[in-house]
């Protein structure tokens, strides 16, 4: 008779804690503790990334899950709207890369984050085929010797160095070239029919691709001399979709008509056939993905959704051992009544709001209240109306806030954890700036003077404003975080310091500035420009939400961006729009970078145009699969 030792090579081990690593995939033990035998489980399922900067289809793509590479691709509807954006994929959302020398659509992608291959595709639409090849080194593109045929639509795979590029259209064909990073050279081998649309995964001696216009479920095999016939897919896939792995190992997912749930259908290949796997939670064709990435962990991005247009959605492909729990944004409770442009401190566990405006200007209220991290507690009343505040900063017992409280423009109002003081009056009266630091070290920077925007910039100690070195331009409504000594505003209404900008025109900017308690330096410009969003966290660790910005469609920003010190990156998406429709400070977060959450706020198209809604932020997260073993 077998025991589990003979079969696993392993006993049942007895112990008191559960293991903490995927070295325990496929055991099974005791857990004394809990008097229950256990076991990890492995898993496959889709989960959601950090969003494309812009929604976008027909892009090329290379590299892995954690180190990807998307450029190129259409933004639909517009000028310019065949795009020469690079954008990179750490693991979690996207960074802006070097843009390609020329803007094309349906290129053909090969290699890695740092030896990257685009080539072919299309300037224009519809037509315009395209023969240029480039190089990506990590930073930058450099035109190389052109395919020798301009082609719509052509498949990638392989590296920098040895690529293949095959099919493509106008009219579709199947030809192969080979690239040895140097020159592109015709080779006898051709698809088993002519196709474009299509992507392929593996080497120049071992490739694999499938699907393609006019073709459906085929794929093809490639041994570096021929093409020939795999098995076919279970699903048709006319449009591109993403597609990683080897030739003996491969994961394939969207590519199907519209957006339909065929167009979120999951297929792995084992060599042999194909079998389906989990949808993704956006189906789409017209995408792209890191075709360097393994059937373990894969990554699909952008596409097209039918009548619904071009989408941002990034999805990571996981087979683990693990519980992935992606970044992301989570229902808190409500605030006790809806409220934009309040003025707010504190951690996700340990927040306050004071006053702000209601229903976009109906009413400003004077009250107050306290957030556990659970729910939030009506608080003791401000002195006097408190509106469209420039800035709070500081914890929930410590929290000075400053702005056009009425009926004393300018003033400051200071918070102990129960009872609201007035403060120190600010020497230049404005609202919709940022105010950063605590209640005994505090900077406040730009905002408006009505109309005007302004650079003027004070700092606080607890008990006056003095004036100090101004920002470089005028700058309202933006997003700001860190200390009186080590902070960063970033986007908003961003005009020329000198004279002061009114509203018409200010333009909601991207650029980022560094403030070392003396000086402003340039600092790195935000991914996603907006106005009357929020911000949290220190100058190296934070996460900022844009808003709003008419100029983008849709105008209500939805994607956040985390920054690091050095660049922004995208991240999870809120839930609900909390843009103004005149702007100042509409939605409000509290918290560092890695724990924040955001409050309150307007949106112009939502009735009532204000909300209560509490939504938390946290990082992304994994924990084994532990099961318990049961008898039913």
């Amino acid at each position: 008779m077998s025991t589990y030792k003979n079969l696993i090579g392993k006993d049942v081990n007895f112990l008191t804690t559960d293991p903490d690593n995927d070295a325990a995939e496929g055991q099974i033990w005791y857990n004394s503790t809990a008097g229950a035998f256990k076991n990890v489980i492995a898993s496959a399922a889709w989960s959601s990334g950090g969003n494309l900067v812009t929604g976008t289809g027909a892009m090329a793509g290379a590299g892995t899950q954690t180190a990807g590479l998307g450029f190129g691709g259409y933004v639909g509807p517009g000028t310019p709207n065949i795009v020469n954006t690079t954008l990179e994929y750490n693991g979690s959302g996207w960074s802006l890369g070097g843009s390609l020398n020329a803007g094309r659509r349906s290129m053909g992608g090969a290699g890695t984050q740092t030896a990257g291959l685009g080539f072919g595709g299309s300037t224009t639409l519809p037509g315009g085929a395209s023969a240029n090849s480039e190089e990506y080194n990590g930073t930058a593109w450099t035109e190389g010797n052109n395919l020798n045929d301009a082609l719509i639509g052509i498949g990638g795979l392989g590296s920098q160095t040895a690529a293949v590029g095959f099919g493509g259209g106008n009219p579709n064909v199947s030809a192969t070239e080979h690239y040895d990073g140097t020159t592109w050279t015709n080779v006898p081998g051709t698809l088993t029919s002519a196709r474009r649309y299509v992507q392929g995964c593996g080497t120049q001696t071992a490739g694999l691709t499938a699907g393609g216009e006019s073709v459906g479920t085929s794929s093809n095999l490639y041994d570096g001399t021929s093409w020939t016939a795999g098995a076919d897919m279970n699903t048709s896939r006319p449009n591109t979709g993403a597609i990683s792995g080897i030739q003996t190992s491969a994961l394939v997912s969207g590519g199907g008509s519209g957006g339909t749930p065929v167009g979120g259908k999951t297929e792995l290949y084992d060599g042999t056939s194909w079998s389906e796997v989990a949808d993704m939670s956006v189906g789409r064709y017209s995408s792209a993905g890191a075709n360097s990435g393994t059937t373990s962990a894969s990554l699909a991005f952008g596409g097209y959704l039918g009548g619904t247009g071009y989408i941002s959605s990034t999805e990571e492909w996981n087979k683990t051992a693990n519980v992935i729990t992606p970044a992301a944004f989570s229902s808190g409770g409500n605030m006790p009544e809806a409220t934009s442009k309040v003025a707010d401190g504190g951690t996700q566990t340990a927040a306050v709001e004071g006053g702000g405006q209601k229903n976009n200007p109906d009413s400003l209220p004077t009250s107050s209240s306290e957030y556990n991290g659970t729910s939030w507690t009506a608080g003791n009343s401000l002195p006097s109306n408190y509106g469209s505040n420039t800035g709070a900063t500081g914890t929930q017992t410590a929290l000075v806030t400053g702005g056009a409280n009425n009926p004393t423009p300018g003033g400051t109002f200071e918070y102990d954890g129960t009872n609201w003081t007035a403060g120190g009056t600010l020497g230049t009266s404005r609202y919709g700036g940022k105010t950063l630091g605590t209640q005994t070290a505090a900077v406040t920077c730009g905002g408006r003077v009505s109309p005007p925007t302004v650079n003027n910039v004070e700092e606080y100690d607890g008990s006056s404003w003095t004036a100090v070195t101004a920002m470089p331009i005028a700058t309202r409504e933006q997003g700001g975080f860190g200390t009186q000594t080590a902070g960063v505003v970033v986007s908003g209404f961003q005009g020329p310091s000198s004279p002061p900008v009114s509203p018409s025109p200010a333009s909601r900017g991207a650029l980022g500035f560094d403030y070392d308690g003396t000086n402003w330096t340039a600092g790195t410009s935000a991914l996603i420009a907006g106005a009357s969003g929020g911000a949290a966290g220190i100058q190296t660790v934070a996460i900022y939400l844009a808003g709003e910005n008419p100029a983008l469609s849709p105008s209500s920003i939805l994607t956040s961006q985390t920054y690091d010190g050095t660049s922004y990156t995208t991240n999870a998406s809120v839930a609900r729009s909390r843009a103004t429709s005149f702007g100042i400070t509409s939605a409000r977060t509290a918290a560092v970078g890695t724990a924040a959450m955001i409050f309150g706020g307007g949106n112009p198209a939502a009735t009532p145009n204000d909300t209560a809604a509490t939504e938390e932020y946290n990082v992304a997260t994994s924990a084994l699969n532990i099961k318990t073993i049961t008898t039913s």
